[in-house]
């Protein structure tokens, strides 16, 4: 299997990429090799620090165009994710696979050298803790193959594979059998993991990050069997409360803050459990986050790195947040650009006319607002104006409404040069960023705990989803509402399992998990969620630009369009568009493994029969 092959073989000349100091800066290591390297505390934690990085780069596009388009929170006009139509030869696709297994492979090479060497002066404890992120990293990867592939093989040991020659006979194993190998490997790595609370920093995994993924897999492998397993809920639940109550951890009060680069603002409740820590100095390439590239408009930043801005969230996600770019913009925000929603989550999910963003352009001052930020309307359209200080405001913007959902993404985005400066203390490079993803987060653990136990004890659920929705409405940081008004008007009373996924779609959208809710509630409610994703708005506005540049010109003060020229979808379809009712079925939650690695072993076809394997038997951790 040639993915699968090519990240076994690649892990082997993982010294070359392999260090790097708390995620930032990679010593020189042209003296170093397996044989010498892991011998001092630092150098073992400096060998699984590029495990948080370059192996997940070529996942990036994969990320969203699996998590966010496929599941309807995006619109990206013309990609076969839109239309639930991706096949084997696709490049992301093939890029996405190939990248999950060489997470896999390389974390198999670090815990094998680690446990190899037996010389310097590294001590137990922090070899332990390096293998235990290398495991929970590891299991990670396999929970989004199994989510994403469906049945896969489990590659336990790379050396053992290449040393039998079997590794073109493989054999996909049942998804019983992948989710039962990745509560293992996560068992394993809380055996081995101290409880620190990574607060105010690029935080490492620890005890509770591996235990809130554990509590994630539990939720996700309850629905298998075709119903849900109240054992596997009880399981999550449980997993999910000791880190709520026991991490150390809070909500970061200020949803915002949670996206932004400095860890004084991600990271200073500990929210981040699991996130890819990436850097941009020492020259090598996948060690950077690049996704601000594929998500904005051009301008956004100075390095013209920039193509993204034709997609963007999509119509349906903002149907969600009870928002329309049909609306006149006063409802949104006031005469300064500050919103007036009582969610604020949809203003850092997605980009909509008159939204105004203080955390991004900190350097320059809008000339419609006037005052420092970045005002979308003004970024899409300054450009075309005469006055020489909007020109310098928006320079090389591009004058034009890109998107035909009138929306931009919010979440990955790090701003400007400036921005990058202020939160970490270095600019920007090309396509080379420093802002972290976040993979799993605490308000994602609350509502996995509330989602566990929403029938048995729904009280408790309640005040999960309650702690939620009073950050989104701002009592948290006093943004928002006041706490009394939140109790007398907003507070929910009780919850059902269909309010807890709503809410899931809103505190997590754009954070590449959304598709993975669909995948985890086909198991058990397969009619329910191909008729949700077949009643998406899935498509687009027509007439949006001209509507919007002219409000723009207007100074914002006009806003007025005829509902003739200006609609959702194609008029001659009764308002219905091209990407709306996708053709779902059954087969469209797996995706298929890419061609090449089908071409190298039948086994991973599609009709393949998937084996049945004792894990616990064949797959030991002896150390």
């Amino acid at each position: 299997m040639k993915n699968i092959l090519k990240g076994i073989v690649i892990a082997g000349a993982l010294l070359s990429a392999a260090s790097c100091q708390e995620f930032l800066n990679r010593p020189t290591v042209d003296n170093y090799n397996t044989s010498n390297f892991y011998q001092t505390d630092e150098q073992v934690l400096q060998g699984v620090n590029y495990l948080y990085n370059s192996p997940w780069y070529d996942f990036q596009r994969g990320f969203i165009k699996v998590g966010e388009v496929m599941s309807g929170n995006m619109y990206w006009g013309g990609s076969p994710y839109l239309t639930l139509t991706a096949n084997g030869t696709d490049i992301d696709l093939m890029n996405m696979s190939y990248s999950l297994w060489s997470v896999n492979a390389h974390a198999n090479t670090v815990i094998k050298n680690i446990l190899e060497t037996t010389t310097g002066t590294a001590t137990q404890a922090v070899k332990n803790q390096a293998i235990g992120e290398a495991l929970t990293l590891k299991a990670l990867a396999y929970f989004f193959l199994v989510r994403s592939f469906g049945e896969v093989p489990i590659i336990h040991d790379n050396a053992e594979l290449l040393g039998t020659g079997e590794y073109n006979n493989v054999e996909k194993v049942e998804k019983s059998c992948v989710y039962e190998y990745i509560i293992m490997t996560l068992e394993k790595a809380m055996e081995l993991l101290p409880k620190n609370a990574y607060i105010g920093s690029y935080n490492r995994i620890d005890y509770y990050a591996a235990e809130g993924l554990l509590a994630k897999v539990y939720l996700t492998k309850a629905g298998l069997s075709g119903s849900l397993n109240s054992e596997d809920l009880a399981q999550a639940a449980k997993y999910a409360k000791d880190v709520i109550d026991n991490s150390g951890r809070a909500l970061t009060p200020k949803y915002s803050d949670i996206f932004r680069l400095s860890p004084k603002q991600f990271n200073a409740t500990g929210e981040p459990l699991i996130s890819w820590q990436w850097a941009i100095s020492g020259g090598q390439w996948t060690r950077q986050n690049t996704l601000q590239s594929d998500l904005m408009i051009e301008g956004f930043s100075e390095n013209g790195d920039l193509w993204g801005g034709w997609g963007g969230p999509s119509v349906d996600l903002a149907d969600a947040f009870n928002a329309s770019v049909l609306d006149d913009p006063s409802r949104r925000v006031d005469a300064k650009g500050n919103n007036k929603e009582l969610d604020k989550r949809r203003q850092c999910s997605m980009m909509m006319p008159g939204d105004h963003y203080e955390y991004f352009w900190t350097d320059r001052v809008d000339p419609i607002y006037g005052r420092t930020g970045f005002n979308y309307i003004a970024g899409l359209f300054a450009t075309t104006a005469t006055d020489g200080e909007a020109k310098a405001y928006a320079d090389g913007g591009p004058g034009q409404m890109e998107c035909p959902t009138g929306t931009n993404c919010v979440k990955h985005l790090y701003g400007d040069n400036a921005d990058h400066s202020a939160g970490v203390g270095t600019p920007a490079d090309r396509m080379a960023y420093q802002l972290p993803t976040h993979i799993l987060r605490l308000g994602d653990v609350y509502l996995v705990y509330a989602e566990a136990v929403v029938d048995t004890d729904n009280a408790a659920a309640t005040e999960k989803v309650n702690m939620i929705r009073k950050r989104a409405y701002g009592v948290l940081d006093g943004t928002g509402v006041s706490e009394a008004d939140f109790d007398a008007k907003y507070k929910v009373s009780s919850v059902t399992r269909e309010d807890i996924w709503k809410e899931r779609r809103l505190e997590l959208s754009g954070e590449g998990d959304y598709w993975y809710d669909f995948v985890r509630r086909s198991y058990f409610q397969m009619d329910k969620v191909i008729a949700e994703l077949k009643a998406q708005r899935r498509s687009t506005y027509n007439g949006l630009g001209d509507v919007y540049k002219k409000y723009f010109e207007s100074d914002m003060t006009k806003f007025e369009y005829n509902p003739a020229d200006v609609y959702y979808g194609n008029a001659d379809k009764d308002y219905v568009g091209d990407y709306d009712s996708p053709n779902v079925t059954a087969t469209s939650f797996t995706l298929p493994f890419p061609t090449e690695d089908v071409v190298f072993n039948g086994n991973m076809a599609s009709d393949a029969v998937a084996a049945v394997v004792n894990v616990r038997e064949l797959y030991k951790y002896n150390f």
